[in-house]
């Protein structure tokens, strides 16, 4: 017995010199605080008590968000990142070829993505090249296509110059066999100035999540902008 109240007084002891540690520890308080509502007993209510779990209740609410906030601002800057390293990337090429070259290899990787397409418009007898040439990374079609394969599975015009959504059954006509295995993709209409037909700047995931509706596209926008000014080099 002796020993035991020896080791309470001890105990008593240090408490009451660091009494903090006490206070920072939820679990003890939260004892404490269930220890002191049972010797209450059940007809006795301490306000003080329950207002203090409302406050916990708020600040586990607030630091929740806190982790939300500080998350989403690592995947912008994460993001960010991305887009100018494959902007720096596109800068780099001194021909056509190694321009497509580039965007199908090193700019698809920086970009997390598993397919790259850039869609040209060409009228008919224009003269111009052969898709072939380039390799898969390059796809010629009829005018219109473009603002055909923007509208949604509904078949209204999105009005969008970017639109993100899961791989639709026609999208065999920009991937070919490869859109039996990609679940998203994002679209980026390009703008080559007056007296050019549009194009399309297309990346396909496999992920089905990796391009929503709902996802920000400032950093996908700026992409197109620096991608339109690239083009005008090359078309000019």
């Amino acid at each position: 017995m002796s020993n035991q109240a020896g080791s309470l007084n001890g105990f008593r002891d240090k408490i009451l010199a660091e009494p903090d540690v006490i206070l920072e520890d939820r679990d003890i308080m939260r004892a404490l605080v269930a220890a002191n509502d049972r010797s209450l007993g059940g007809n006795v209510i301490d306000l003080r008590g329950v207002a203090m779990a409302r406050l916990e209740t708020r600040l586990d609410r607030l630091e929740d968000t806190h982790r939300s906030v500080i998350a989403a601002a690592y995947d912008n800057l994460a993001g960010t990142q991305q887009i100018h390293r494959a902007v720096l990337s596109l800068m780099e090429p001194v021909t056509f070829e190694e321009f497509l070259a580039t965007l199908a290899g090193d700019v698809a990787s920086i970009l997390r993505i598993d397919c790259l397409r850039l869609v040209l418009e060409t009228a008919p007898g224009s003269g111009a090249v052969e898709a072939g040439q380039y390799g898969d990374s390059l796809l010629l079609t009829e005018p219109g296509f473009v603002a055909s394969y923007l509208r949604n599975s509904r078949g209204a015009a999105p009005g969008r110059d970017i639109v993100l959504r899961r791989v639709r059954p026609d999208a065999a006509e920009v991937y070919g066999p490869t859109a039996a295995w990609l679940g998203s993709e994002a679209l980026l209409r390009l703008d080559f100035g007056d007296g050019c037909l549009p194009g399309m700047l297309v990346l396909g995931a496999e992920d089905p999540e990796h391009f929503c509706p709902s996802h920000a596209t400032d950093l996908l926008a700026f992409l197109a902008g620096i991608f339109e000014r690239q083009m005008r080099r090359w078309l000019s």
